[in-house]
């Protein structure tokens, strides 16, 4: 394993402490991806224990974290407020992305193992997982339930990634549940055992809001995968959910849909009920396949069964499963199956004992908001945020604009990651555009220069051109827009919030 050696201050004391990280990509392609080729579910399934633990075995020394010589560990206590929370969660960056459980089972167990204390809904998938919980955190607030939900990544504030009845956790909250998870997270590095990440840390906090909240259920979505996800510690969800599965983080998690099915399908547990999306045929197989060997009653919610189907961008209906005139008020031609997907895990909910009547499911479709997905930011011209970074989403976007704004100009501001699959993203997209811009996004060390992407772009749409700031993309895009055309701001989630401070900043000098 390669180790990464830093100095930097002491949370504590503020002292100069040594910290030592390992990188993941070598050792988790060594053992996730290539070992999986070929590999079946089942015969996955048989390796994946052993797997684990050799992996944390190694974590131990290339991520024992914090080992400042006078910090004890036991008996801990410090005082956080939210900008000194913030903080702390932005230096576990430097311990990066750890697949397995056993790093966060033991965090939660120094909490009180909190994600026992209440009953969730998890869910896996590629594509439309934060959709599918914002409709059923929905669903589950009318029908009178006290419901917390969690989410990654945050789009437009850190804070909105847990939530109570729809509403972001406090800063006070957060703060003073930080300190908590910290304290225990430092204790296991003093001990000598691989401190958390910043995933794993965010996890316990939530299940720690859950518990204190007094939850009746939670909505927890994966970070990335579901076998090794950090939220796979939950042994009896209320119901497994899966998205649309397709390719997306290959590196990760292998390079077929078979083996992305494999991780997805991991959050499939033991007699609990799965609910899942109509896949295609590799990835509908694995998941049978586990479902089967689990003794999971398995739900398929096959949007082809949707009929009377009525698109539009801020309201749609649909027919389902028995229920006619189906509301939603999500954007994108996708969202149908979402909604379906919501509306077939209520039916699996309530036969197995827990009741959600008509009324809340169609209040609760209705009401669902998610902000990053064919969001209207503004009008004259239409101004729509969508966070395509995958062939599948790339695809979705295309149908709903064609849908949307049939023979309507478009110009694209696009932003990506360098570690995605940009070449499917622009080769799908860009050619829709009159004019593209190229943009960096902020912020980010993941980010692709925006001449790299406009060089890739420039091989589709040879109108493309580059901005050095947000700001100045606004700004060509109402220059290169009429106002009955779109400009469709896309690629990555992880600049739209910025652009809607530019558009914001924008109105108000206007």
């Amino acid at each position: 394993m390669t180790l990464v050696y830093g100095r930097g201050p002491c949370f504590f004391c503020g002292g100069d402490s040594v910290w030592k990280a390992g990188t993941t990509a070598e050792w988790y392609q060594g053992r996730t991806v290539s070992e999986q080729s070929g590999i079946r579910a089942g015969q996955y399934q048989s390796r994946a224990v052993s797997q684990r633990s050799s992996i944390r075995a190694g974590q131990r020394q290339g991520r024992a974290g914090h080992r400042a010589p006078d910090h004890k560990g036991k008996g801990m206590s410090m005082v956080m407020n939210e900008r000194q929370a913030m903080a702390y969660i932005e230096g576990l960056a430097r311990y990066g992305s750890v697949p397995g459980l056993d790093s966060i089972r033991e965090l939660c167990r120094r909490l009180g193992d909190p994600q026992e204390k209440v009953p969730v809904i998890h869910i896996a998938g590629t594509n439309g997982k934060g959709s599918t919980l914002a409709y059923l955190s929905a669903i589950l607030e009318s029908a009178g339930y006290r419901v917390g939900s969690y989410s990654s990544p945050a789009v437009w504030e850190y804070r909105e990634r847990f939530r109570l009845n729809r509403k972001m956790i406090a800063k006070s909250v957060f703060a003073r549940l930080m300190e908590r998870v910290a304290e225990a997270a430092e204790e296991m590095a003093a001990e000598g055992l691989a401190h958390p990440t910043a995933f794993e840390v965010e996890t316990a906090l939530a299940f720690c809001f859950f518990e204190e909240k007094k939850c009746d259920a939670a909505v927890v979505e994966t970070g990335m995968g579901g076998l090794l996800d950090a939220t796979n510690l939950i042994k009896k969800p209320l119901v497994s959910v899966l998205t649309s599965i397709s390719m997306d983080h290959m590196q990760f998690l292998g390079k077929t849909l078979a083996e992305i099915a494999i991780q997805k399908a991991g959050i499939i547990k033991e007699g609990c009920p799965v609910v899942s999306s109509a896949q295609k045929e590799e990835a509908a197989q694995v998941i049978a396949h586990e479902a089967a060997k689990k003794h999971a009653p398995l739900y398929v919610a096959d949007v082809k069964n949707a009929s009377g189907i009525r698109y539009g961008l801020q309201t749609q209906s649909f027919h389902y499963g028995g229920y006619r005139n189906l509301k939603i008020s999500l954007g994108g031609v996708w969202q149908i199956e979402n909604a379906a997907l919501a509306a077939e895990t209520v039916h699996a909910l309530n036969e197995h004992g827990f009741p959600i009547g008509e009324e809340a499911l169609r209040k609760g479709l209705s009401s669902a908001q998610w902000k990053g997905r064919l969001t209207v930011l503004q009008k004259k011209p239409y101004v729509i945020a969508d966070g395509a970074h995958n062939a599948d989403a790339a695809e979705k976007l295309a149908k709903s604009l064609s849908i949307y704004f049939t023979n309507k100009p478009k110009v694209f501001i696009i932003g990506m990651l360098g570690d995605k699959d940009y070449e499917a993203v622009i080769n799908r997209l860009a050619p829709l555009a009159q004019q593209v811009i190229a943009v960096t996004p902020p912020k980010n060390k993941r980010a692709m220069p925006a001449y790299e992407l406009a060089q890739e772009i420039r091989n589709v749409n040879e109108h493309v051109t580059v901005a050095d700031s947000l700001e100045e993309a606004v700004e060509m895009a109402y220059l290169l827009t009429p106002p009955d055309g779109v400009i469709v701001a896309t690629g990555s989630l992880s600049y739209l919030a910025g652009l809607e401070s530019a558009l914001r900043n924008r109105t108000k000098h206007k």
